[in-house]
């Protein structure tokens, strides 16, 4: 199976239980929007709540802690023409940072588990990637969606713990 992310510890140390459940969530994603034939790939961060902070206060201007960021390299339009025209051609989808230390405050937070939260950070940055948001209530009822049908394939649950 064709790998389409790329895992980067800043600050933590690797973890091959986090490697797996990141590439099986991101492939899941690129094969779910019927993009597992191009040759794009995603770099996913997982660092510090300082580290995480400082982008989120130099890219947003918002001086606090978030559990994800997403930095697309497309436009929504740009994507649905890449897969159209079957792009073949190595190149970054994005890059997607995650707070390790708050994925794990959110799983007992929301009562579920770790796996769940980082899958869940995964999927949602993947969709922010391929333009989706959830500003609008119409939007958040479409992205949320297609979420839940990526974590639903693969089995991973709100109530697994």
């Amino acid at each position: 199976m064709k790998q389409h992310v790329e895992i980067i510890y800043d600050d933590i140390q690797e973890n091959e239980n986090y490697d797996e459940i990141i590439t099986r969530v991101i492939n899941e994603c690129f094969k779910n929007e019927n993009m597992e034939r191009l040759k794009l790939y995603i770099s996913i961060t997982l660092t510090t709540p300082c580290k995480i902070r400082e982008l989120n206060n130099s890219y947003r201007n918002i001086d606090k802690e978030t559990d994800v960021l997403s930095f697309p390299m497309f436009e929504k339009d740009e994507i649905e023409n890449l897969i159209k025209q079957n792009y073949d051609v190595d190149d970054v989808l994005g890059d997607i940072i995650i707070s390790i230390d708050q994925v794990k405050r959110q799983a007992i937070e929301y009562g579920h588990s770790f796996e769940r939260e980082l899958a869940y950070m995964c999927v949602h940055g993947f969709f922010h990637l391929m333009g989706y948001d959830h500003m609008q209530d119409e939007d958040k009822v479409i992205m949320r969606k297609k979420e839940d049908e990526i974590l639903n394939k693969l089995n991973i649950t709100r109530d697994e713990n």
